[in-house]
């Protein structure tokens, strides 16, 4: 299967790092808990902000002494080494507000010791301290080739953290967790390589270094260093450190260590004898070491460890959608040109692989020769009759990437005979651009002179049931009589819903035997009309689809009742307040639109569910004209009420009914030719029309939108379904 430059580097970084990111990562899950144990001690006081430095040192010298050095380390416990009045040498953290002994000084146990130098250098020195920063760098990579990848999957940076479709599992969560993670893994390569580089004295030296004038030294004035300005004008918060003078001569003197700069103070006045800034690499060295171990924050620290985690989840993930796509690959017994029937497959993630595969063995089962292949391979096939494409849609409407070259192959490879051809796609109706690549294929192939055996055929979610329906077209239309076994290509429903039954109308007290059912949500799921809902009549994963409207936070359908009617029967059979499963499926291609100039609605029989409920939403007032097709006069009577009230409160603008069996008996596209010019001014506006019910329906409506667009407005059809004029929901 054809693999992108960058898809290819971040497979082939991953797999040569493997192991050394898997080390690290459990160790650097390990070594996150470290700062948590430290932080949990009670070595901190309260208002530690507030207390300066003078009146540290002033506590220290009534308890102690000897005072050596005070220290602040990254927990913002104050560590001193100290002599006691007992002689007692102690080295731990003291109350600075009252100079009492806390407890000794922190050492790592011997468990994080050894996690610590596995981590480091996998007990190999320099060596092992050289892969480890290698590492580092190759997942900085890792990470910066997978945003490239999610960034062309989303089709610009901006739309980075747009929202993702759940189709595999596996490949959702790789990409969710990996943009949320982003931030803290760079910063933990980042900063490992910095560390690794600092290491192998590949830096800049990162000490100070004082030009003492001894002559500047001072015993006049001589202050109680308690009371230096320096001291009591500067923050414990702000030191890092500060070292007393061995002794009174006049050489000896103060070092004391600020976040930013180093001061050397006269012991006896107080005076600054000596000033040196950290250079910048000193300053990124403590950052550095901050970011990477989390010390000194509790909430860091468990950041770290959950970028960790996650660290190990892509690589379980990522080889998991690599290991379905190796086990989808194309492979073919006969060579193309002995084929009949050629199978080109677009896939970027490898979901579209096993249809293809499965129909290409069922074909190979039956006798017949069939050659399947990636649409970028598309040549010269001297012998096809018929040429089968199965293609998903990458990102926004874009070609997978097995199939990015297709339409400059098909305008340069010109066939010897003609042959026709059919055309699947496969995607997700959640996406704006559903099947968009497919449509265009199809629109391609018609455009070069092929011969359409079927029309384009959609499906969502990679759903067998729809696939069945296609392999049945495909069947009758060629006269092979084949099933494809399920195996590996049903999916389990996902992200199931519970629902309740509130209302139902009785069937056959509507003359089209018709009923409405209303079901409220066990929790506050979100949809919107013109979403889809999936029900399980089989409790198996054959799943039925109904438009829904969304009525006051409930959801309705309506429903056609036919006597063998799986999918009806089942909703029929339901009672006020039973529960069942289902699956809620986003539609944003067929959602109200909420900043068109003028919307129209046309529908047919049960086709006008979503528009009921999109009426009630449209509290904007949204100029809006409904034309519905219905047989009797009575089959009005399930829906005249909330019309009614619609019109009532202007979230309805007019409302034109076509009977077909009653009175002048019309059908919407009567209607439609009659507003020609209306249809045409609202398109030309950047109105939109919407269109849901029958495909017999919607096949007659489109016929009558394509003559008045071509006829009052010069512009086929075509161009105003690709501004997203049009919006269908037809089955």
């Amino acid at each position: 299967m054809t693999i992108s430059i960058w898809r290819y580097s971040h497979l082939a970084l991953a797999v040569s790092s493997f192991l050394f990111i898997l080390l690290a990562s459990v160790t650097g899950i390990i070594l996150a808990f470290q700062p948590i144990s430290e932080q949990i001690k009670p070595y901190k006081v309260e208002d530690f902000n507030n207390i300066t430095l003078a009146e540290t040192i002033k506590n220290a010298k009534v308890n102690y002494l000897e005072i050596f050095t005070i220290e602040k380390d990254a927990n913002d416990f104050v560590l001193a080494s100290v002599i006691t009045e007992d002689g007692d040498a102690l080295n731990g953290y003291i109350n600075p507000k009252t100079g009492n002994y806390l407890g000794d000084k922190i050492e790592p146990s011997s468990f994080f010791q050894f996690t610590t130098n596995l981590h480091r250098s996998l007990f190999l020195k320099g060596i092992g301290r050289f892969f480890v920063g290698l590492c580092s760098f190759l997942l900085f990579l890792i990470a910066v080739s997978g945003s490239v990848l999610i960034i062309k999957r989303q089709r610009s940076v901006k739309r980075f953290f747009s929202k993702i479709i759940n189709e595999d599992f596996n490949q959702y969560w790789h990409v969710v967790l990996g943009r949320l993670s982003l931030i803290p893994i760079i910063i933990i390569t980042v900063t490992g390589v910095y560390l690794s580089l600092l290491r192998f004295d590949m830096l800049p030296k990162d000490n100070v270094s004082h030009n003492i004038d001894y002559e500047a030294f001072s015993e006049i004035p001589r202050q109680n260093f308690q009371d230096f300005a320096i001291f009591k004008n500067t923050k414990l918060s702000e030191i890092k450190s500060i070292e007393f003078p061995f002794s009174d001569d006049i050489e000896d003197y103060f070092t004391l260590k600020l976040k930013d700069r180093e001061l050397i103070i006269n012991q006896f006045d107080g005076s600054i004898i000596s000033e040196q800034t950290y250079p910048l690499v000193a300053l990124f060295s403590n950052l550095s070491i901050v970011l990477h171990t989390g010390k000194g924050t509790i909430v860091w620290s468990i950041i770290l460890a959950i970028a960790c985690v996650n660290i190990l989840f892509f690589i379980y993930s990522g080889f998991a959608m690599t290991l379905k796509r190796n086990a989808s690959k194309l492979r073919n017994k006969l060579k193309k040109n002995a084929c009949k029937y050629v199978i080109l497959v677009g896939s970027e993630n490898g979901g579209t692989l096993p249809f293809a595969n499965a129909l290409h063995n069922q074909l190979l089962k039956l006798g017949e020769t069939s050659y399947i292949t990636e649409l970028n391979k598309y040549s010269k096939f001297k012998n096809a009759e018929h040429l089968i494409i199965m293609t998903s849609t990458y990102g926004e409407g874009e070609a997978p990437t097995n199939a990015n070259k297709f339409f400059e192959r098909l305008k340069s490879i010109k066939q010897n005979h003609q042959f026709s051809f059919s055309v699947v796609g496969f995607g997700s109706l959640a996406y704006n651009d559903f099947c968009k690549f497919a449509l265009d294929v199809d629109a391609a192939l018609k455009e070069e002179g092929m011969t359409q055996s079927l029309k384009v055929f959609t499906i969502n979610d990679k759903s067998f049931e729809r696939f069945e329906q296609w392999i049945a077209l495909f069947s009758e239309k060629t006269g092979l009589q084949f099933t494809i076994p399920s195996d590996h290509l049903i999916s389990r429903p996902k992200q199931t819903k519970i629902f309740k039954v509130i209302d139902k109308t009785p069937v056959h007290d509507n003359p089209d035997n018709t009923f409405l059912i209303t079901l409220k949500p066990k929790h506050n799921y979100h949809f919107t009309s013109g979403d889809l809902l999936a029900i399980y009549p089989k409790n198996d994963y054959h799943e039925r689809l109904y438009s829904i409207g969304k009525m006051n936070k409930n959801l309705q359908l309506s429903v056609k009742y036919h006597d063998n009617g799986l999918g009806s029967n089942y909703l029929n059979n339901l009672k006020i307040n039973d529960t069942f499963k289902v699956h809620l499926i986003e539609n944003s291609a067929f959602h109200f639109p909420k900043k068109a100039s003028k919307v129209i609605m046309i529908a047919n029989g049960t086709g006008i569910a979503p528009f009921l409920g999109m009426l009630s939403e449209n509290t904007k007032q949204i100029e809006t004209h409904l034309y519905v097709g219905l047989r009797h006069q009575e089959s009005l009577t399930l829906y005249e009420t909330h019309l009614q009230e619609s019109l009532k409160t202007k979230k309805l603008t007019q409302l034109h009914i076509a009977f077909s069996q009653y009175g002048e008996k019309n059908y919407v596209q009567d209607f439609l030719r009659r507003d020609a010019h209306f249809i045409a001014k609202t398109l030309e506006n950047n109105g939109v029309i919407m269109i849901c019910g029958s495909l017999a329906m919607h096949a007659g409506v489109m016929e009558v939108l394509h003559s008045i667009t071509t006829s009052h407005l010069s512009l086929p059809l075509s161009h105003f379904k690709n501004n997203q004029q049009i919006k269908s929901d037809c089955y």
